[in-house]
């Protein structure tokens, strides 16, 4: 038994593994498969869905900036055409357009000035005293008098602090004037900054030479700044989108996009943890759930083999335990067979006995043997014969009472749950002989009012018989149960095995008490019986059809109430 036992535990234990590791790549394997995907996937399309967001944002905000410079040079031209061909003095016409593009505009435009080709701003309307001012080496001078107009970079000048100047070159008189106007660089500034994306977005401009042209709390490396002046790289006003780092290592997006009508370069800058900060909480909020599904699976998969195998090994225990339990009950069924079978045999040799002894004790009678020394000694023996023959016949009436013994209380019952019961309780047998239990039961059947255990013992009874007859080759046995067709108001339980099947010839006497075909001291020809007399008690009907090689099928039929309480009017009429 100990080396069984440590058989059993190294098979449970082999068992946990093989369940364990089943689970394991069950649910790990597509768990790490589709969050892998998922997450790629997912991380992939927020990251061109953040690039496109920002694009966008700067190449609409670097439009507006082109139409700001686009509005004010126009507004610079449209005064340079005016001045042409007017007839009001300089200073009044600076004066006068100065105004009107203050009421306009605000304090976009700061000033107005017109410069003569020499250098020299011979009229100025404005905040500061600029007149007479001398601009001849100012390099947006050198390059405004060889062109239509010019836009300058933010540089200090006169002033002593930022500002840029939009410049026009103007002829009258058969001379060549500079109509320039100074543009408020923090309405600018403000106009550039205007931009803003989470708590690091913010934008700024640069120029062809990489100089910072508004103002910004960050700076970027001159290799960074170098790597966006190439104009060759902005086609069709498309932006670039980088990844870059500055001293401190620091990550950052850098997004720029060209001005059209100045080399300028719009420059938008945002920290990375800044940008991805919500996808970087939906990535630790997924990596949170995948690290709950991993220890949810890892639990399942150490705790609930344990516990397989725990009910295994009770189901097992509980298994061994019926099984002594139905070699127990077998041995109690051979010996009430047996028991059945010697007291029908005693039975009858005990009654003729008896009678005999009676007729011996009457012709004692009839006779003359008053004389006779022993009449009272042969009285006294045929007494004691028939008190003993009496007694045997009761000790065998008990005895084959016990085999016969059931619980005949009468309930309302359904005929599909007896027949469930009955059908697990042969389940093993039938599986060991090869015999397999197919049901088809009908549940709208009504309850009938019977003995359970006696039904079971029917249906048991059927099912012993049928497994019997094919435990040598094996098949099938069909339970069927539904309401009759031919009987009103009658249950009917159709029993079909596919066995060797009975003899035409013995088929007229399978019912009758102690007929039998088993082998000697396998039957004792009382089942068929007893169940006939069960079935005839609870008011019902049975009767077989069998074919050699083909099967056997018997058919019960049990009044429920209906029928029941018809038969009792009609005995009363």
């Amino acid at each position: 038994m100990e080396a069984s036992a440590e058989d059993r535990n190294a098979f449970y234990h082999v068992l946990s593994r093989k369940i364990t590791a089943l689970i394991l790549v069950v649910s790990f394997f597509p768990l790490i498969l589709t969050t892998g995907i998922l997450f790629y996937r997912f991380n992939q399309t927020y990251t061109e869905k953040i690039q496109a967001h920002i694009s966008e944002l700067v190449q609409k905000h670097t439009q507006n900036i082109d139409s700001f410079l686009s509005e004010k040079l126009g507004n610079i031209r449209y005064l340079a055409q005016q001045f042409d061909s007017t007839q009001q003095a300089s200073d009044i016409f600076l004066q006068k357009n100065l105004k009107l593009l203050k009421t306009e505009y605000g304090d976009v435009f700061t000033d107005l000035g017109l410069v003569n080709e020499n250098g020299i701003q011979f009229e100025y309307e404005g905040p500061f005293r600029f007149k007479n001012a001398d601009y001849s080496g100012a390099e947006w001078f050198l390059k405004a008098m060889g062109k239509p107009f010019y836009i300058s970079d933010v540089f200090a000048g006169l002033r002593g602090h930022p500002h840029f100047i939009i410049a026009v070159k103007v002829k009258s008189n058969g001379s060549d004037y500079i109509l320039r106007s100074t543009i408020n660089f923090g309405a600018f500034n403000s106009l550039v900054e205007n931009i803003q994306i989470g708590k690091t977005g913010l934008a700024f401009l640069v120029n062809s030479k990489g100089e910072l042209q508004t103002q910004t709390r960050v700076g970027l490396k001159e290799s960074i700044i170098s790597s966006m002046l190439d104009r060759s790289c902005y086609k069709n006003n498309e932006t670039i989108f980088a990844k870059k780092q500055d001293a401190s290592g620091n990550k950052f997006l850098c997004v720029t996009s060209m001005l059209k009508n100045i080399d300028w370069i719009m420059v938008f800058r945002q920290d990375i943890k800044d940008a991805f900060h919500d996808l970087w909480k939906i990535q630790i909020l997924t990596l949170v759930i995948f690290i709950l599904c991993c220890v949810a699976i890892l639990a399942v998969a150490f705790v609930l083999p344990r516990n397989i195998v725990k009910l295994i090994s009770k189901s097992d225990k509980k298994s061994e335990v019926m099984n002594k339990q139905v070699v127990e009950s077998g041995k109690l069924a051979t010996i009430g067979e047996l028991a059945a079978g010697i007291a029908h045999e005693i039975n009858n040799p005990v009654a003729i006995m008896v009678e005999e002894a009676g007729w011996i004790e009457d012709l004692l009678e009839e006779e003359d043997l008053k004389e006779c020394e022993n009449l009272n000694e042969f009285t006294r023996a045929l007494r004691q014969i028939n008190t003993q023959g009496k007694r045997c016949k009761e000790i065998t009436h008990k005895l084959l009472s016990f085999a016969r013994k059931t619980d005949s209380t009468v309930n309302d019952v359904q005929v599909n749950d007896a027949i469930r019961e009955i059908v697990s309780l042969s389940a093993q047998m039938a599986r060991y002989n090869k015999v397999i239990i197919e049901t088809s039961l009908d549940e709208s059947i009504p309850y009938i009012r019977i003995s359970p255990s006696e039904l079971q013992q029917v249906i048991l009874n059927f099912f012993n018989n049928a497994i019997d007859a094919m435990e040598k080759t094996g098949g099938t046995i069909k339970v069927e149960t539904k309401v009759s067709k031919i009987e009103k108001n009658h249950v009917v339980i159709l029993i079909e095995d596919n066995g060797p099947g009975i003899p035409k010839d013995n088929l007229n006497r399978i019912f009758d008490p102690f007929f039998t075909t088993k082998a000697v001291g396998k039957g004792t020809g009382l089942g068929l019986s007893i169940c006939y007399g069960i079935i005839q008690k609870m008011g019902g009907t049975i009767d077989v059809h069998s074919q050699v090689g083909v099967g056997t099928k018997f058919r019960i039929w049990i009044p429920f109430q209906d029928a029941i309480i018809e038969k009792k009017r009609l005995r009363k009429n």
